[in-house]
């Protein structure tokens, strides 16, 4: 089975759950704060993947996130998800996508025509670089869009938990 095709399944799978709740608004913060710590990687209250920061250090995720997404999604997503003439700011569209969305949006692409514009979001399913990282790119931007992470590279952060390690050798092939 294709890597695009499990992605897609996960996110419709998640889609029944995030899609019942309410979308993330003024108290997005509050309902992004971690409760479960696995490993070094944080969930919220509804069991998604969410980031930890505290006296201006971040979490691993958040900080693997950050380097994902300047890697891959800033070339049109902009500079710390602020958008660009091409593609919209993802600080904004992460405040109210829930995360089921998020992945499937990415891994399957997206294409909107309307206005005389057209609009196309490839998909990056089938993009190790990419989907390897999801949750980490998912957990950054969702920070941006919380105001809980400032534009720039975070100035500290955690160390690599050995699960991420463990995760990043086997979705990459190395193990």
């Amino acid at each position: 089975m294709s890597v695009r095709i499990a992605l897609s399944i996960l996110a419709l799978a998640l889609l029944p759950v995030t899609s019942s709740l309410p979308a993330r608004a003024d108290d997005s913060a509050e309902k992004a704060k971690a409760v479960k710590d696995e490993g070094g990687k944080y969930y919220d209250a509804d069991g998604t993947p969410t980031y930890k920061i505290e006296n201006g250090m971040v979490d691993w995720y958040t900080f693997s996130g950050y380097r994902r997404y300047h890697s891959d999604c800033h070339v049109c997503h902009g500079q710390d998800g602020t958008g660009s003439s091409y593609a919209p700011a993802l600080v904004n569209s992460l405040k109210t996508m829930d995360y089921g969305t998020f992945l499937s949006t990415v891994a399957e692409g997206r294409k909107d025509v309307g206005g005389g514009k057209e609009n196309v979001m490839p998909a990056f399913g089938d993009n190790k670089n990419v989907y390897c990282y999801l949750d980490d790119i998912y957990i950054y931007l969702r920070a941006r869009a919380d105001g809980a992470a400032p534009r720039g590279r975070p100035p500290k952060h955690e160390d690599k938990p050995q699960a991420a390690k463990d995760y990043e050798a086997s979705c990459m092939g190395s193990n």
